[in-house]
């Protein structure tokens, strides 16, 4: 195949790029074809970021920094390196801005493209989601920034040390390692302080490629003066140590004498609460049990960030990016076992997914949209994707949602006209079966699939929606039915019998009403955010709240949310099943002083919210 200059050196600086470089040739040409390119200078004052069309930028040459709305730096991109996925994969509108820091080249793929790669391509794919999520996790701002860091070697589960003398033999050592099932062994002296190591490997090279015979003391074979820590060695010390000798095996030692044995598979289990790295591994993994045995770290993950003080928001995030790392593992498990799909489709998270708020209990809310192209023949085909998917989720702890929210059924999987007309009818017609529904599913995202179908289908509910007062009215009546547990007299309200006895449901009673507030400011004025402190903080640029009164919404959906996690997390490390359901009497006084004073703020909100919407109703 014959290509323009301009196309080759496009491909020829690809090709040296990861993930461009797992490609397949034609994939690649397909890729270089597509690229525009644009020159920028140095101080350049025009916006390069397309805020209506989210694209990958790769930085040919030059110098780039990208920054929030608040001018904060985000990241500083050279040659090779991307901007500009975060919304391709989110669906999220843009916000960051770019400054030219020298002047540069940028190569530009539009979102079609990108998503075709993502498609083609495992690779491609699996590098842009872990990247994703390396740039969520160094946003969360840790007060011991990062866990690893503190964490001792003494902290870490390691089994007690298995030793041997040096005039043992080899043969002996052999049998003792195969019968504690483990691949070191430490040697020590008669005062059991160390003196040497033999590992697996030792085995290998210095007796049976020798050929030396299995009476050889381990005097003869052993690795002396040892590389070991102590006890209180930081684990991140450990880890560089392992990497700067090549080594797998560290001999703990207190006061001289082997307590434990630290090997690299220890270090590797205790990133396990590391976002990253859970990402890493579902991206693996080649089943549903594989990714079922992944999933069972998730409390943990929620535990350590709870621990490492990162914020409600921050955490929120963080599962709800290994929410979606496993239902695209689970859709890409269930394209390769049924075929390519027979028309184009959009996977479609609903609510707290959707708003990517999730905590330690999430149920299933989705959906399948899809062309409408599709025939009654193609939905035997979709059904059986959901039925893996969902069937997936379950098994990795997203229980099954009670009122079959879930793309399994029919009525949630639709191709595109049927999906509008369904909004539609919610919308014209708000009877209170479908402002029940507007909790759920006006906080949609696509988590996987065609973008442009979900954008079709978005823009048709964000037109309809805006204005029309009718709706928005009996939205707001609806939403205003749930208040927070405030007493006249100022008073926590809590249950007074049954399963959760002295209790309120911080979820139903603090978290949903802030959310109502935020989706109604956003529909009122057709805005695509779906995140609620992102629909807040969009409702102050429209004028709909005032920057006081949005940063205290903000403030009391942190503070209420952080107790929900602290409280769930709490019962994770005690055993219990996570719940929603706090005792207001286990708060300290100021908590609890606080605690009002969040709940005051909603109830200002939801005043505020009834005066500007009911109107209509009255």
């Amino acid at each position: 195949m014959t290509i323009s200059v301009e196309v080759s050196a496009v491909k020829n600086f690809l090709s040296q790029c990861t993930p461009f470089n797992q490609l397949t040739e034609a994939q690649l040409i397909a890729a270089s074809t597509d690229v525009q390119i644009a020159y920028y200078r140095a101080g350049d004052t025009t916006d390069i970021l397309d805020y209506s069309s989210p694209r990958l930028y790769v930085v040919r040459s030059g110098a780039f920094e990208v920054r929030d709305n608040e001018g904060q730096l985000l990241d500083r991109v050279e040659p090779g390196g991307y901007f500009g996925y975060p919304s391709l994969l989110t669906g999220h509108a843009i916000t960051n801005r770019l400054v030219v820091i020298e002047d540069g080249l940028l190569y530009q793929l539009d979102e079609d493209s990108f998503r075709q790669l993502r498609s083609a391509s495992r690779p491609f794919d699996r590098f842009f989601n872990q990247a994703h999520a390396k740039r969520l996790h160094h946003a969360v701002r840790f007060r011991e920034q990062n866990y690893l860091l503190t964490l001792r070697v003494s902290d870490l589960s390691s089994r007690k040390a298995v030793t041997a003398q040096s005039v043992e033999t080899v043969a002996a050592v052999a049998r003792r390692m195969t019968d504690e099932r483990v691949s070191s062994v430490m040697v020590v002296d008669d005062n059991n302080k160390l003196c040497g190591l033999v590992t697996d490997r030792d085995l290998r090279v210095r007796v049976v490629s020798e050929g030396r015979n299995a009476d050889t003391p381990l005097s003869e074979v052993m690795t002396e003066d040892a590389i070991s820590v102590s006890q209180e060695s930081l684990v991140f010390e450990s880890m560089l140590l392992m990497t700067e000798h090549n080594i797998h095996h560290l001999p703990v030692l207190n006061e001289g004498r082997p307590v434990a044995m630290l090997t690299a598979t220890d270090l590797i289990k205790s990133q396990k609460s590391d976002p990253v790295f859970l990402i890493g591994e579902i991206g693996r993994q080649q089943t549903v049990e594989g990714l079922q045995n992944i999933s069972r770290d998730i409390p943990e993950l929620l535990r350590s960030l709870i621990r490492a003080e990162a914020s409600a928001d921050q955490i929120g995030r963080l599962l709800t990016t290994v929410t979606d790392a496993l239902t695209r593992q689970l859709l890409q498990q269930a394209i390769e076992k049924l075929g390519k799909p027979p028309v184009p489709f959009a996977w479609l998270a609903f609510g707290s997914q959707g708003r990517q708020d999730q905590t330690a209990i999430s149920d299933q809310d989705n959906g399948l949209l899809v062309s409408d192209a599709m025939t009654q023949d193609d939905d035997a085909y979709f059904k059986a994707l959901a039925t893996y998917v969902n069937d997936g989720l379950d098994a990795c702890g997203y229980c099954y949602c009670p009122g079959g929210v879930m793309a399994t059924t029919d009525t949630w999987r639709q191709p595109l006209v049927s999906w509008k007309k369904q909004f539609l009818s919610w919308i014209n017609q708000p009877s209170s079966k479908a402002l029940m529904h507007a909790s759920i599913f006006f906080d949609m995202r696509c988590t996987y699939g065609n973008q442009k179908l979900f954008h079709d289908l978005q823009k048709t509910v964000c037109e309809a929606a805006s204005g029309n007062e009718i709706f928005l009215a009996n939205l707001t009546a609806n939403a205003l039915k749930l208040t927070p547990p405030m007493g006249f007299f100022k008073n926590f309200v809590i249950d007074r019998g049954g399963e959760h006895k002295n209790t309120f449901d911080m979820k139903l009673r603090g978290i949903m009403p802030i959310n109502d507030i935020a989706r109604i400011y956003a529909l009122s004025v057709g805005t695509e955010q779906i995140h609620t402190l992102e629909r807040l903080k969009e409702a102050v640029s429209r004028k709909l709240l005032t920057l006081k009164d949005a940063r205290n919404l903000i403030d009391a959906h942190e503070f209420i949310s952080r107790l929900r996690l602290e409280h769930q997390g709490e019962r994770l490390k005690e055993g219990q099943k996570p719940d929603n359901h706090l005792d207001p009497s286990t708060l300290s006084s100021l908590s609890r002083h606080q605690l009002k004073d969040a709940f005051a703020v909603v109830t200002d909100a939801q005043s505020a919210l009834r005066v500007r919407f009911t109107r209509g109703l009255m």
